[in-house]
């Protein structure tokens, strides 16, 4: 199958980078923000996104890692940080790519479980394919797909892309 890129790595970078600002300025006045990531690729982009909030402010970020079962969403989705750390704070999901929704809602309920000050979320691609009531409230870019289409993201040590196949 051919490939045909979407985002190459400076385009990735740009949309982090935005994304960063557009968090900075929905938490004006919190004193720690924490961004839990999916794993693997929403958990890159949340290192990424902690690097340029660093680079604009001074908050307190906190990156959260966030284990999903994506062939079975039903299963128990485990946190690299204890429920209770986020307990009336600010949280952001982050993923690589929103298609059906699947991955993310199943992701919030378990965010759901405690009691959270206020709840985001953000993606690099958001395909507009939802399945579940679920919205990108931070995205880097809307892409208009057919369902047979797949999107992927990769990262590597030394390039990153978005591409369509």
């Amino acid at each position: 199958m051919k490939k045909k890129i979407i985002l190459n790595e400076d385009q990735i970078n740009q949309k982090i980078s935005r994304i960063a600002h557009q968090i900075m300025e929905c938490n004006i006045g919190e004193k720690e923000i924490i961004i839990a990531g999916i794993e693997k690729n929403g958990y890159i982009i949340a290192t990424k996104l902690k690097e340029r909030i660093a680079n604009i402010s001074n908050i307190k970020i906190t990156t959260c890692s966030v284990k999903i079962n994506k062939e079975n969403l039903l299963d128990k989705v485990t946190t690299s940080v204890d429920k209770n750390y986020y307990l009336n704070k600010s949280l952001v999901l982050v993923d690589d790519v929103l298609n059906s929704g699947g991955t993310l809602i199943y992701a919030v309920k378990h965010f759901l479980n405690t009691e959270v000050k206020q709840f985001k979320t953000a993606v690099l691609i958001n395909r507009n394919h939802k399945k579940y009531p679920v919205k990108a409230d931070f995205k880097g870019i809307s892409l208009s797909t057919t369902t047979v289409n797949h999107v992927k993201v990769r990262f590597t040590n030394y390039n990153a892309e978005a591409f369509l196949i």
